[in-house]
């Protein structure tokens, strides 16, 4: 059976995307399920390509139990948008920058995160790069609930599909 593949992108693939990448990871293990899924994050920038995350998103995601340490940065690319099932942009500057990159026969897999699991209070996952560690805390908050709705999604949408 082929997996269903997620990828969560941000700017430089370094706070937001690897945050809902090892929260999305450690939710399919805990449920006994990561072999029916791929799940990898990107940026849309080069800024931090091969870096790993940024020190606060790990330590303050090891806190809660998530390791992000071996997540690696990388951008998005043109093969993303083909192999991909689901591309979830973290905000709609990224949801914007990957319409207007990607074949057109390939918009319908990118969604803005908040909105495709219908989140109603906010539509983008703020950037905690030059915040405190509230602003991180925050994205953990988020990147748990998120991931959790998107999970239950997901496994009836997986389920539907066999």
């Amino acid at each position: 059976m082929k997996k269903y593949s997620v990828l969560f992108i941000c700017t430089g693939n370094i706070c937001r995307s690897p945050t809902f990448e090892g929260v999305f990871k450690y939710l399919l293990s805990e449920n006994k399920i990561s072999r029916n899924f791929f799940i990898d994050s990107a940026g849309t920038r080069s800024y931090h390509i091969g870096e790993t995350a940024d020190l606060r998103s790990i330590n303050y995601a090891g806190e809660r139990g998530y390791d992000l340490s071996e997540i690696r940065s990388r951008q998005v690319c043109n093969k993303d948008f083909s192999e991909f099932d689901l591309l979830l942009a973290l905000d709609r500057s990224h949801y914007d920058e990957l319409i207007s990159i990607s074949p057109r026969k390939y918009t319908s897999k990118i969604k803005l995160i908040l909105s495709y699991i219908n989140y109603e209070s906010l539509h983008d996952v703020p950037d905690p790069y030059y915040g405190k560690k509230e602003d991180f805390e925050r994205v953990l908050d988020l990147a748990e609930e998120c991931c959790d709705r998107l999970l239950k999604k997901l496994i009836k949408k997986v389920e539907s599909s066999k």
